[in-house]
């Protein structure tokens, strides 16, 4: 493994030393206006962030009553602080982690969050101001750029291994952190060989524990392969498609999937002072390349095309037939990345590009490609954790509904891949969504036989609460809210873990 070529490419621009040559101009985004504009827009306050301070609720109010057997741990994170020295960033996904903890026990439903204490965290807060570039926020750097872990938010998903919690960000290192206290301990050197290296926030486990994992930087590919007790089991390095994102895959039975939209980094762009974000060009004439490798040979790969698409987030992917099937969100170019986010990071609350399930099918004898789509508009696909790189029959998403202004996520759906229906609750304009994931009842044996657990933000009272569904009778409504006395910043991803595997 070539760690040198990794740090070097990890912009070959920051960690390297390229350092973009900013203006005053450029380098400072003052609030004024964006302040005023979330004091008038209530439906956006989670999005103000926080200034770098810790929360905790030992009991929420419960309206509602939590199943008795649904106990254990419902981690989050997301980034909750964009402020610092009169500045804010442009972009949604620049803020530092925060952790959060919902606590389902016999008492209660408790909260506590804690932001990860990066390195990059404990000296702005101790600095007052941003001291390093953010991916969608230009920066002059104001402390050596050792790595890309110099640069590191932890702020996208979190996971538990064998007891252990890992705050994730794609473009570096997992930060370890103690699942009962939030404590952040120590960044994650998997291998020696790997210290530094790209670890996604979208690692895929499969029913027997073990977890699948990449990272990916300059037309590289890393693979990880690690058991459930957080031990590395693999890990290759192979070339892959140029893409300027790639954000999640998708595990089958036998293949590692991944596609690679056509997006491409103008590193001129990077050097006269311009974000990765604002730096980022979409190549609609190009294909979005799909590639299969099998989990038993690394070397054995198959290499796809489709027409040119921008997806973010996958669901599932089973074989049968010698049939590749899987399911992800799609959307057309980079439109909400580089506009629509960036607008809501200003308090603008305006309509978005929608984004919408698609289905593929690859037949691997004739290494045919066919697509389908549907018309919902959705964001954050999860499956029952016991299906994950098997054949699943049931899809989960936060949706917006026709009563949804802005086309923004206020309900739940469950989506029937046999039949092709679909049950929905709609929370109206209320109600703003996060993420949901599904949690197998005691005892269940039916696929989806589940409770459906999410976050949202309740408009009208400017305060968070955690929700819990029948996954098998979502029109009914929430079988309980876990309501907090504050609000949250948005997380976007996070994993339940019940009582018994803690």
């Amino acid at each position: 493994m070539n760690r040198r070529y990794f740090l070097q490419g990890m912009g070959g621009i920051l960690a390297g030393g390229v350092v973009p040559n900013l203006t005053q101009a450029q380098s400072s985004h003052r609030l004024g206006i964006a302040k005023d504009l979330f004091h008038a827009n209530a439906r956006l306050t989670p999005l103000r962030g926080y200034q770098g301070q810790d929360v905790s609720c030992d009991q929420a109010w419960i309206e509602g009553t939590i199943p008795t057997d649904l106990r254990g741990d419902f981690f989050r994170n997301g980034p909750g602080l964009f402020e610092r020295g009169g500045q804010r960033y442009h972009h949604w996904f620049d803020g530092d982690g925060m952790v959060h903890a919902w606590r389902f026990s016999e008492r209660s439903v408790s909260h506590q969050a804690r932001f990860v204490r990066t390195k990059k965290f404990i000296a702005e807060q101790q600095a007052g101001e941003f001291l390093v570039p953010a991916f969608g926020t230009a920066i002059r750097p104001k402390i050596p750029l050792r790595s890309s872990d110099t640069m590191n938010t932890a702020n996208t998903n979190v996971i538990k291994l064998d007891g252990r919690l890992y705050a994730l960000w794609e473009g570096g290192s997992a930060h370890a952190m103690d699942s009962q206290n939030l404590e952040t301990r120590e960044l994650v050197t998997w291998a020696p060989e790997l210290a530094g290296m790209p670890f996604s926030a979208h690692p895929k486990v499969e029913p027997d524990g073990t977890m699948w994992n990449f990272g990916t930087m300059m037309g590289k590919l890393i693979l990880y392969k690690i058991s459930k007790q957080g031990k590395l089991l693999q890990h290759h390095v192979m070339n892959a498609p140029s893409s300027a994102m790639v954000h999640d895959f998708v595990i089958s039975q036998n293949h590692l999937i991944f596609m690679f939209s056509p997006i491409s980094l103008n590193i001129d762009a990077v050097r006269s002072g311009q974000s990765m974000v604002d730096s980022m060009e979409w190549k609609g004439q190009e294909s979005t390349k799909v590639l299969l490798i099998e989990k038993d040979d690394f070397s054995r790969t198959t290499m796809l095309e489709l027409p040119a698409m921008m997806l973010f987030h996958f669901g599932n992917a089973w074989e049968e037939d010698q049939t590749i099937r899987l399911d992800f969100v799609k959307s057309t170019d980079l439109g909400n990345f580089k506009e629509w986010m960036p607008k809501m990071m200003q308090g603008q609350d305006i309509q978005h590009g929608e984004s919408t399930p698609a289905f593929l099918h690859i037949d691997l004898r004739t290494k045919r490609v066919r697509i389908t789509q549907r018309t919902e508009v959705v964001e954050f696909p999860r499956v029952d954790p016991r299906y994950v790189g098997r054949r699943n029959r049931f899809l989960f998403y936060p949706v917006a509904t026709e009563s949804a202004e802005y086309r923004t996520l206020n309900g739940v759906m469950r989506l029937d891949l046999q039949t092709g229906k679909t049950e929905q609750f709609d929370f109206a304009d209320r109600m703003r969504l996060e993420e949901h994931v599904v949690v197998p009842k005691a005892g269940a044996a039916r696929e989806g036989e589940a409770w459906l657990v999410g976050v949202g933000f309740d408009v009208q009272r400017q305060t968070s609460f955690a929700s819990v569904f029948d996954a098998e009778n979502l029109s009914a409504g929430p079988v309980a809210l876990a309501h907090l006395p504050y609000w949250t910043p948005h997380c976007f991803h996070g994993n339940f873990y019940p009582t018994s595997s803690i």
